[in-house]
């Protein structure tokens, strides 16, 4: 596996520790719908949340939650709608950006709650 693969499992799976830690549950990693991929579906009180994790081993170049475009956002909301009509869930929508800065093993974790609207 490419190393920035590696780099965003391992972000992923922070993401998810931190999630559980914070009281969500965890309902999908990694859906598939169409041509996109939802990193994690949660829930928590009434909210269906989408989270999208991006991780990074550095500022460089931007803060991980700048590489969220608008093409990105438009796949996760086809594929969550896609999510919705299969579950039929009844639940707000929520996106949210988890972005993670990974020097050595030490992981910074920001998440931005309600990161961008779409509807």
């Amino acid at each position: 596996m490419a190393e920035h693969n590696e780099i965003g499992k391992q972000g992923e799976k922070a993401a998810v520790e931190y999630l559980l830690q914070n009281n969500y549950e965890i309902l999908e990693q990694n859906y598939q719908a169409r041509k996109a991929e939802i990193d994690i579906i949660a829930r928590k009180d009434n909210w269906l949340i989408v989270i999208e994790v991006k991780t990074r081993t550095s500022v460089d170049y931007g803060n991980p939650e700048d590489f969220v475009n608008k093409k990105k956002i438009k796949l996760l909301v086809k594929a969550i709608d896609e999510y919705v009509q299969e579950t039929n869930l009844d639940l707000e929508i929520r996106f949210d950006i988890i972005a993670i800065i990974k020097k050595n093993e030490v992981h910074t974790i920001e998440h931005l709650v309600d990161a961008f609207y779409y509807f």
